[in-house]
């Protein structure tokens, strides 16, 4: 039998080792073929690799031939493998051997001394190097050579997966307290103390992230620095060029490209120094800080440095964190960075919260493009008073800005033709009498033509824009199924009714819809409000007018309320009127509104009986 290996005297060393004397009974000769007959006499096999480690030994029997190969008997067991002794007579050192040989003839002796016996319990390590050489010097030697053959007993080790260094060596805190934590060179870093780390720091931490972090806005090895920041407010920063080249293709280009500038200092005045620092600490550390102050200066140095998992990490924390009061600063800069998303975020905002948007302190800082696309919007869900009083407040800062006296004359200069964008025409009349009209910003002429339009059968033309805005169509929520009404039920008496619900999108609660008088047309005093964990978003008291049936009657919240999605509320009223009125039953816990779906469950705020199966609060009204 012949075996094809990878080698002949380095089987052991490189792991592929083959079974020397571990044959089944039914290959040898003299036994019938079974299917565990693997082998055949002439037969060319190729050895597989076999993970593990080689134990090896000799027969402990002057006469032995091969351990298992054959299966003689020698007069004593093998201390090694446990071969059982072979018979007087049997195996003599002359007799060919029947065993596996690694591809060459290794030397017999004549007889086994004390040592060779003794040899069995050496180590591994010993007697796989004397094998190698052995089987080194076997080459030239012949048929009848008086060694022995050596027994390879196979001890197979368990494949174990690999590990990373963090898995390995978990992270713990530095049982000497004079140690530095990540956490604490983060902290000492951000002030660009420029600390020498203890000797050894680098066995401190046993991942590459963490030593990694220790470079943060570290002056250590630092080849690089920049000057950020406007002039006067500057901050010099040091920083590691191949760190920085693998974290940002412009740095890359900027340090290794064909144009790259061997400066010891970079000035950058456009990029503010928070807003860098916590780029860096991106690229460094692999962590994301973001704040509400910085987050857009931040934003804008992720898209300078194209550094887009930050850039996308920014638009996230914006879009969580987005409300009307910043709503319209965040239109003009996501409009500035090309981030669709959240300019349509931002737009079904101002839509639904029009009036809060442009009453904020964001409306003001606005560019001039932006205020036109907002002027312009259909859907904007406010009064054109409070448009035109919004328009105003912007061209006072814009003259501001301008370096213009505060005039009538150039506030209009200012606004220039987005005037023509609110639409006056469309006020009410005493809207238009009491504030458009004495602004001082309309010419006389155009005061005189719009009162024409208000009163007159021939309509004067104008400039501004005629026809009033769509606004937002509100949608209704209704979670009961049918109504009634008995003569003991629904009463009120100052008590609360209240319930529960969630949606899966972000959308802007109006207001309720809710039952009135089942004993003919009544008025009612009604107190809504709405909570997120005991905090009240907003709260209304208003009347509204019953004409006895069983329709629902709209309250409305000052402004809409933005409702987050997948967090759940509480919906409540307190009615003051007619005792007797219609109650809802046969309530649903999970309702299908368009592409909403709100779920309803018990508040415990509820003392009046409301619940999801029957009583008030019958409908949602909302924005989506």
């Amino acid at each position: 039998m012949q075996f094809v290996g990878q080698g002949r005297s380095r089987l052991s060393e490189m792991g592929e080792c083959w079974l020397s004397s571990t044959l089944p009974a039914s290959s040898r000769p003299g036994f019938p073929p079974t299917p565990h007959s693997y082998f055949r006499k002439g037969q060319t096999l190729r050895m597989p690799r076999i993970q593990g480690r080689l134990r090896e030994h000799r027969p402990c029997c002057p006469a032995a031939s091969r351990c298992s190969g054959t299966r003689a008997r020698s007069r004593r067991a093998c201390p090694a493998c446990g071969c059982p002794p072979s018979p007087p007579g049997v195996g003599s050192p002359s007799a060919p051997g029947r065993g596996l040989r690694s591809g060459h003839r290794a030397r017999r002796r004549t007889a086994a001394s004390p040592e060779a016996r003794r040899s069995a319990g050496e180590t591994v390590k010993n007697r796989s190097k004397k094998s190698s050489k052995k089987a080194n010097t076997s080459s030239s030697s012949s048929n009848s050579s008086k060694l022995p053959p050596v027994c390879y007993e196979i001890i197979t080790l368990k494949t174990k997966k690999k590990k990373m260094a963090a898995d390995i060596f978990p992270r713990k805190k530095p049982a000497n307290s004079s140690s530095t934590s990540v956490q604490q060179y983060h902290q000492q870093n951000l002030s660009n103390n420029n600390l020498i780390p203890a000797p050894n720091w680098q066995g401190l931490y046993p991942t590459i992230r963490e030593r990694n972090a220790v470079m943060f806005n570290n002056d250590l090895m630092a080849d690089v620095h920049f000057v950020v920041g406007p002039p006067g407010g500057t901050q010099r920063l040091p920083g590691h060029k191949y760190v920085l080249a693998v974290g940002s293709s412009v740095f890359h280009a900027m340090f290794y490209g064909e144009l790259a500038e061997d400066k010891d200092e970079i000035r950058i005045p456009d990029v503010e120094p928070a807003a860098f620092l916590a780029m860096l600490k991106y690229i460094y550390c692999d962590e994301i800080d973001l704040a509400a102050d910085t987050v857009l200066a931040t934003l804008y140095a992720a898209k300078k440095y194209i550094v887009p998992h930050l850039a996308r990490a920014c638009v996230n924390f914006l879009e969580t964190s987005l409300s009307a009061k910043n709503a319209c600063v965040l239109l003009s800069q996501s409009c500035l960075f090309e981030e669709p998303d959240l300019t349509q975020r931002c737009w079904e905002v101002i839509d639904a919260q029009a009036e809060l948007a442009l009453k904020s302190e964001g409306f003001c800082d606005i560019d001039f493009q932006t205020l036109e696309s907002i002027l312009r919007r259909e859907t904007l869900n406010a009064k054109e008073i409070v448009v035109f009083e919004a328009a105003l407040n912007w061209a006072e800062v814009e003259c501001q800005r301008q370096d213009l006296a505060l005039s009538i004359e150039n506030k209009r200069k200012v606004l220039g033709k987005a005037l023509y964008l609110i639409r006056i025409p469309t006020m009410a009349l005493d809207d238009f009498a009491n504030g458009a009209a004495q602004s001082g910003v309309l010419t006389l002429n155009e005061t005189n033509d719009i009162f024409l339009w208000y009163t007159a059968a021939k309509k004067p033309e104008l400039q501004f824009v005629s026809k009033a805005r769509k606004g937002l169509v509100p949608q209704r929520c209704h979670r009961f199924q049918s109504c009634a009404y008995r003569s003991n039920q629904w009463r009120y008496r100052g008590r609360c009714d209240s319930i529960q619900f969630a949606v899966d999108k972000r959308v802007f609660i109006a207001g309720f819809g809710l039952y009135g008088s089942s004993c003919g047309s009544a008025e009612y005093s009604a107190k809504i409000e709405l909570k997120r964990q005991g905090v009240v978003l907003g709260q209304n008291l208003s009347k509204y007018f019953s004409d006895g049936s069983s329709n629902t009657f709209p309250v409305w919240f000052e402004y809409p309320v933005q409702i987050e999605p997948d967090t759940f509320y509480t919906a409540s009223v307190i009615l003051d009127g007619n005792e007797l009125s219609y109650f809802g039953q046969e309530g649903m816990t999970e309702v299908q509104c368009g592409k909403v779906t709100v779920q309803f469950q018990c508040s415990s705020d509820s003392t009046n009986g409301t619940g999801v199966q029957g009583g008030q609060i019958p409908e949602l009204i909302f924005y989506a």
